[in-house]
């Protein structure tokens, strides 16, 4: 039997460290090749480093919070916990992988409640000790469903001893596999028993396609029933997430490149936590905005309250059929009312009289506001939407990159391709920048617009980060080009690797900066707010002080300095 350590070394685990400067998340494909690792890199950047240093920095960065898990992983690990279980129980692996479901193969519970009732455990899961029916030794017995005499090799039992035909546990099962995960809870077909039929009947009596439907619901259930593994939410992607670390960042990059937010499965939305997501993807797809348009840009008609939009300059507005009832725009009263008297087809004197009453303030007040929140959140969503179109942009340049473009820049500059490795990394931050930049869209839209120094810095913070994004995406993009469609050998390709590098480790500062800020709340502004306010506090009082005891007399500028500290010290 495997150790954990030797199954997570045949599994593919990746480290979250984008933001601790390493953008290389490493794993082998099934050719044995090796994506994005550091093996290769010929940069240097820690070999000038002594070893204590080297060691520290290796000691700063975050361990694996997490390891994606192959369908042959998630069998070697449920096989071992089965066999764990089998073998501390001593009992047959089909009643431990009975139990490990009912405990949601939980294996230190199973040891627990186990070794604490073993009895209660027993009875609730359904797992018997003895048969509660004595089967006679007749040489024909009588199915419990269909109620016909047949000879004793046509009938089997479960562990209760329960007589049932193999026709009869053939539909049962049946139906049950085909009802859906339902079956790994499987019962015996009386109603007054509650033994547990486990996988040994399903292997008996079950076709193979129903035996390939059953292991599938078990196998599945060792991802879905536990606390800390969830499926890869793409769709298609067959991986698992086994998470170790409970708190802080929950971004997982899945083998399949995506990248998701473990505790929310939505797509990875560091440094925006959680709720703001889903508050931000349900304005996304709810019918608010639909109805704040609806508010903002259109009147009830004043007879059957449809909402109409005003499409043309006059104010001699008509309801569609079946209404037809006229009215004016402005004041929504019957238009047989108004003509030249009030104002013509252009104006409305009753509504500038009743404006000035004060009569339209608060559906005006609605309105504009409705309005100004409209104009808000398009404002954000654009650029949320346009941050989200350039990186799957990038992602599809990252590919190109990778399967065409550098083995031919690699022949054209005469260059190794591990040498070209600067590349791919700078198309690696322009993409991670591209999704952190878009969801920062959805917390600037989130933060509350009476806190202004905040929103200050926050603008501030995301105006530098995006500007060195869209510096080092026009040098990845349009400056990298004319190296791809040259000729031959550039003398200003090594200047163009300084650029591209010094480009890529600023956009990395810079967005650290941003997620930083952000995952602390901005709270720099709070502190710096507090340090101002108790200087000035502090500020007030001595100058009060210096006030008070300047308006005493005294015989010279010493004595009046000498009253002062006195006051001062009462």
């Amino acid at each position: 039997m495997e150790s954990d350590d030797d199954m997570i070394d045949d599994s593919v685990s990746m480290e979250d460290d984008f933001y601790s400067g390493d953008l290389s998340y490493s794993y082998d494909d099934t050719n044995g090749n090796d994506y994005y690792s550091d093996d290769d890199n010929d940069y240097g950047l820690l070999e000038d480093e002594d070893g204590d240093d080297q060691d520290a920095m290796i000691s700063r960065r975050p361990q694996l919070s997490y390891t994606v898990l192959k369908e042959a992983d998630i069998k070697q690990r449920q096989e071992d916990d089965i066999s764990k279980v089998s073998t501390v129980l001593l009992m047959s692996t089909v009643e431990a992988t009975i139990l490990l479901r009912y405990f949601n193969w939980n294996v230190s519970k199973v040891h627990d409640e186990w070794f604490a009732d073993e009895e209660g455990v027993r009875k609730s899961v359904g797992l018997l000790e003895r048969p509660v029916v004595q089967v006679s030794n007749s040489r024909e017995l009588i199915c419990g469903i269909c109620f016909e005499s047949l000879l004793r090799e046509n009938i089997t039992s479960a562990a209760c001893g329960h007589p049932f035909c193999f026709s009869c546990w053939r539909g049962y099962i049946s139906t049950t596999i085909n009802d859906g995960p339902g079956c790994l809870s499987l019962r015996c077909p009386d109603p007054s028993c509650n033994a547990a039929v486990g996988q040994d009947m399903i292997d008996k009596v079950a076709t193979c396609e129903e035996k390939m439907k059953y292991s599938r619901y078990l196998l599945r259930s060792y991802i879905e029933d536990r606390r800390k593994t969830k499926w890869c939410p793409a769709p298609g992607c067959e991986y698992a997430v086994d998470f170790s670390v409970g708190g802080g960042n929950f971004d997982v990059s899945c083998i399949c490149s995506h990248s998701f937010c473990w505790n929310c499965t939505e797509e990875a939305h560091r440094p925006v936590d959680c709720d703001t997501v889903a508050k931000w993807i349900m304005k996304n797809s709810a019918e608010s905005e639909n109805m704040n348009w609806i508010l903002a840009n259109s009147k009830p008609c004043p007879k059957c309250k449809r909402p109409i939009e005003k499409n043309q300059g006059c104010m001699h507005m008509t309801c569609t059929p079946p209404c037809k009832f006229e009215f004016c725009w402005l004041c929504l009263g019957a238009w047989a009312d108004h003509g030249e008297r009030t104002g013509g087809f252009y104006a409305c004197n009753r509504y500038e009289a009743a404006k000035q009453e004060g009569v339209y303030d608060e559906a005006e007040r609605r309105r504009e506001m409705a309005k100004n929140s409209l104009e808000k959140y398009t404002h954000y969503y654009e650029r949320w939407a346009s941050n989200q179109l350039s990186r799957q942009k990038a992602l599809e340049d990252l590919n190109q990159m990778q399967t065409v473009q550098l083995e031919k820049l690699s022949d054209l500059q005469c260059t190794p391709e591990s040498q070209l490795k600067f590349i791919t990394e700078a198309w690696l931050q322009i993409v991670e920048c591209r999704r952190v930049l878009k969801w920062t869209y959805a917390y600037g839209y989130y933060l509350p617009e009476h806190e202004h120094a905040k929103r200050q810095f926050f603008e501030y913070l995301q105006g530098e980060a995006e500007s060195g994004l869209e510096r080092l995406h026009q040098c990845a993009e349009k400056e990298l080009n004319k190296f791809v469609t040259g000729d031959g050998p550039s003398k200003e390709f090594d200047d163009f690797r300084a650029k591209l590098a010094g480009l890529t480790c600023v956009t990395k500062n810079y967005f650290e900066n941003l997620v930083r800020e952000l995952e602390n709340g901005l709270a720099d502004v709070d502190s710096q707010a507090a340090a101002a306010s108790s200087k000035t506090t502090s500020s007030k009082n001595t100058g009060g002080t210096s006030k008070r005891g300047g308006r005493r007399k005294g015989s010279s500028k010493s004595g009046g300095s000498s009253r002062n500290v006195d006051d001062t010290s009462n």
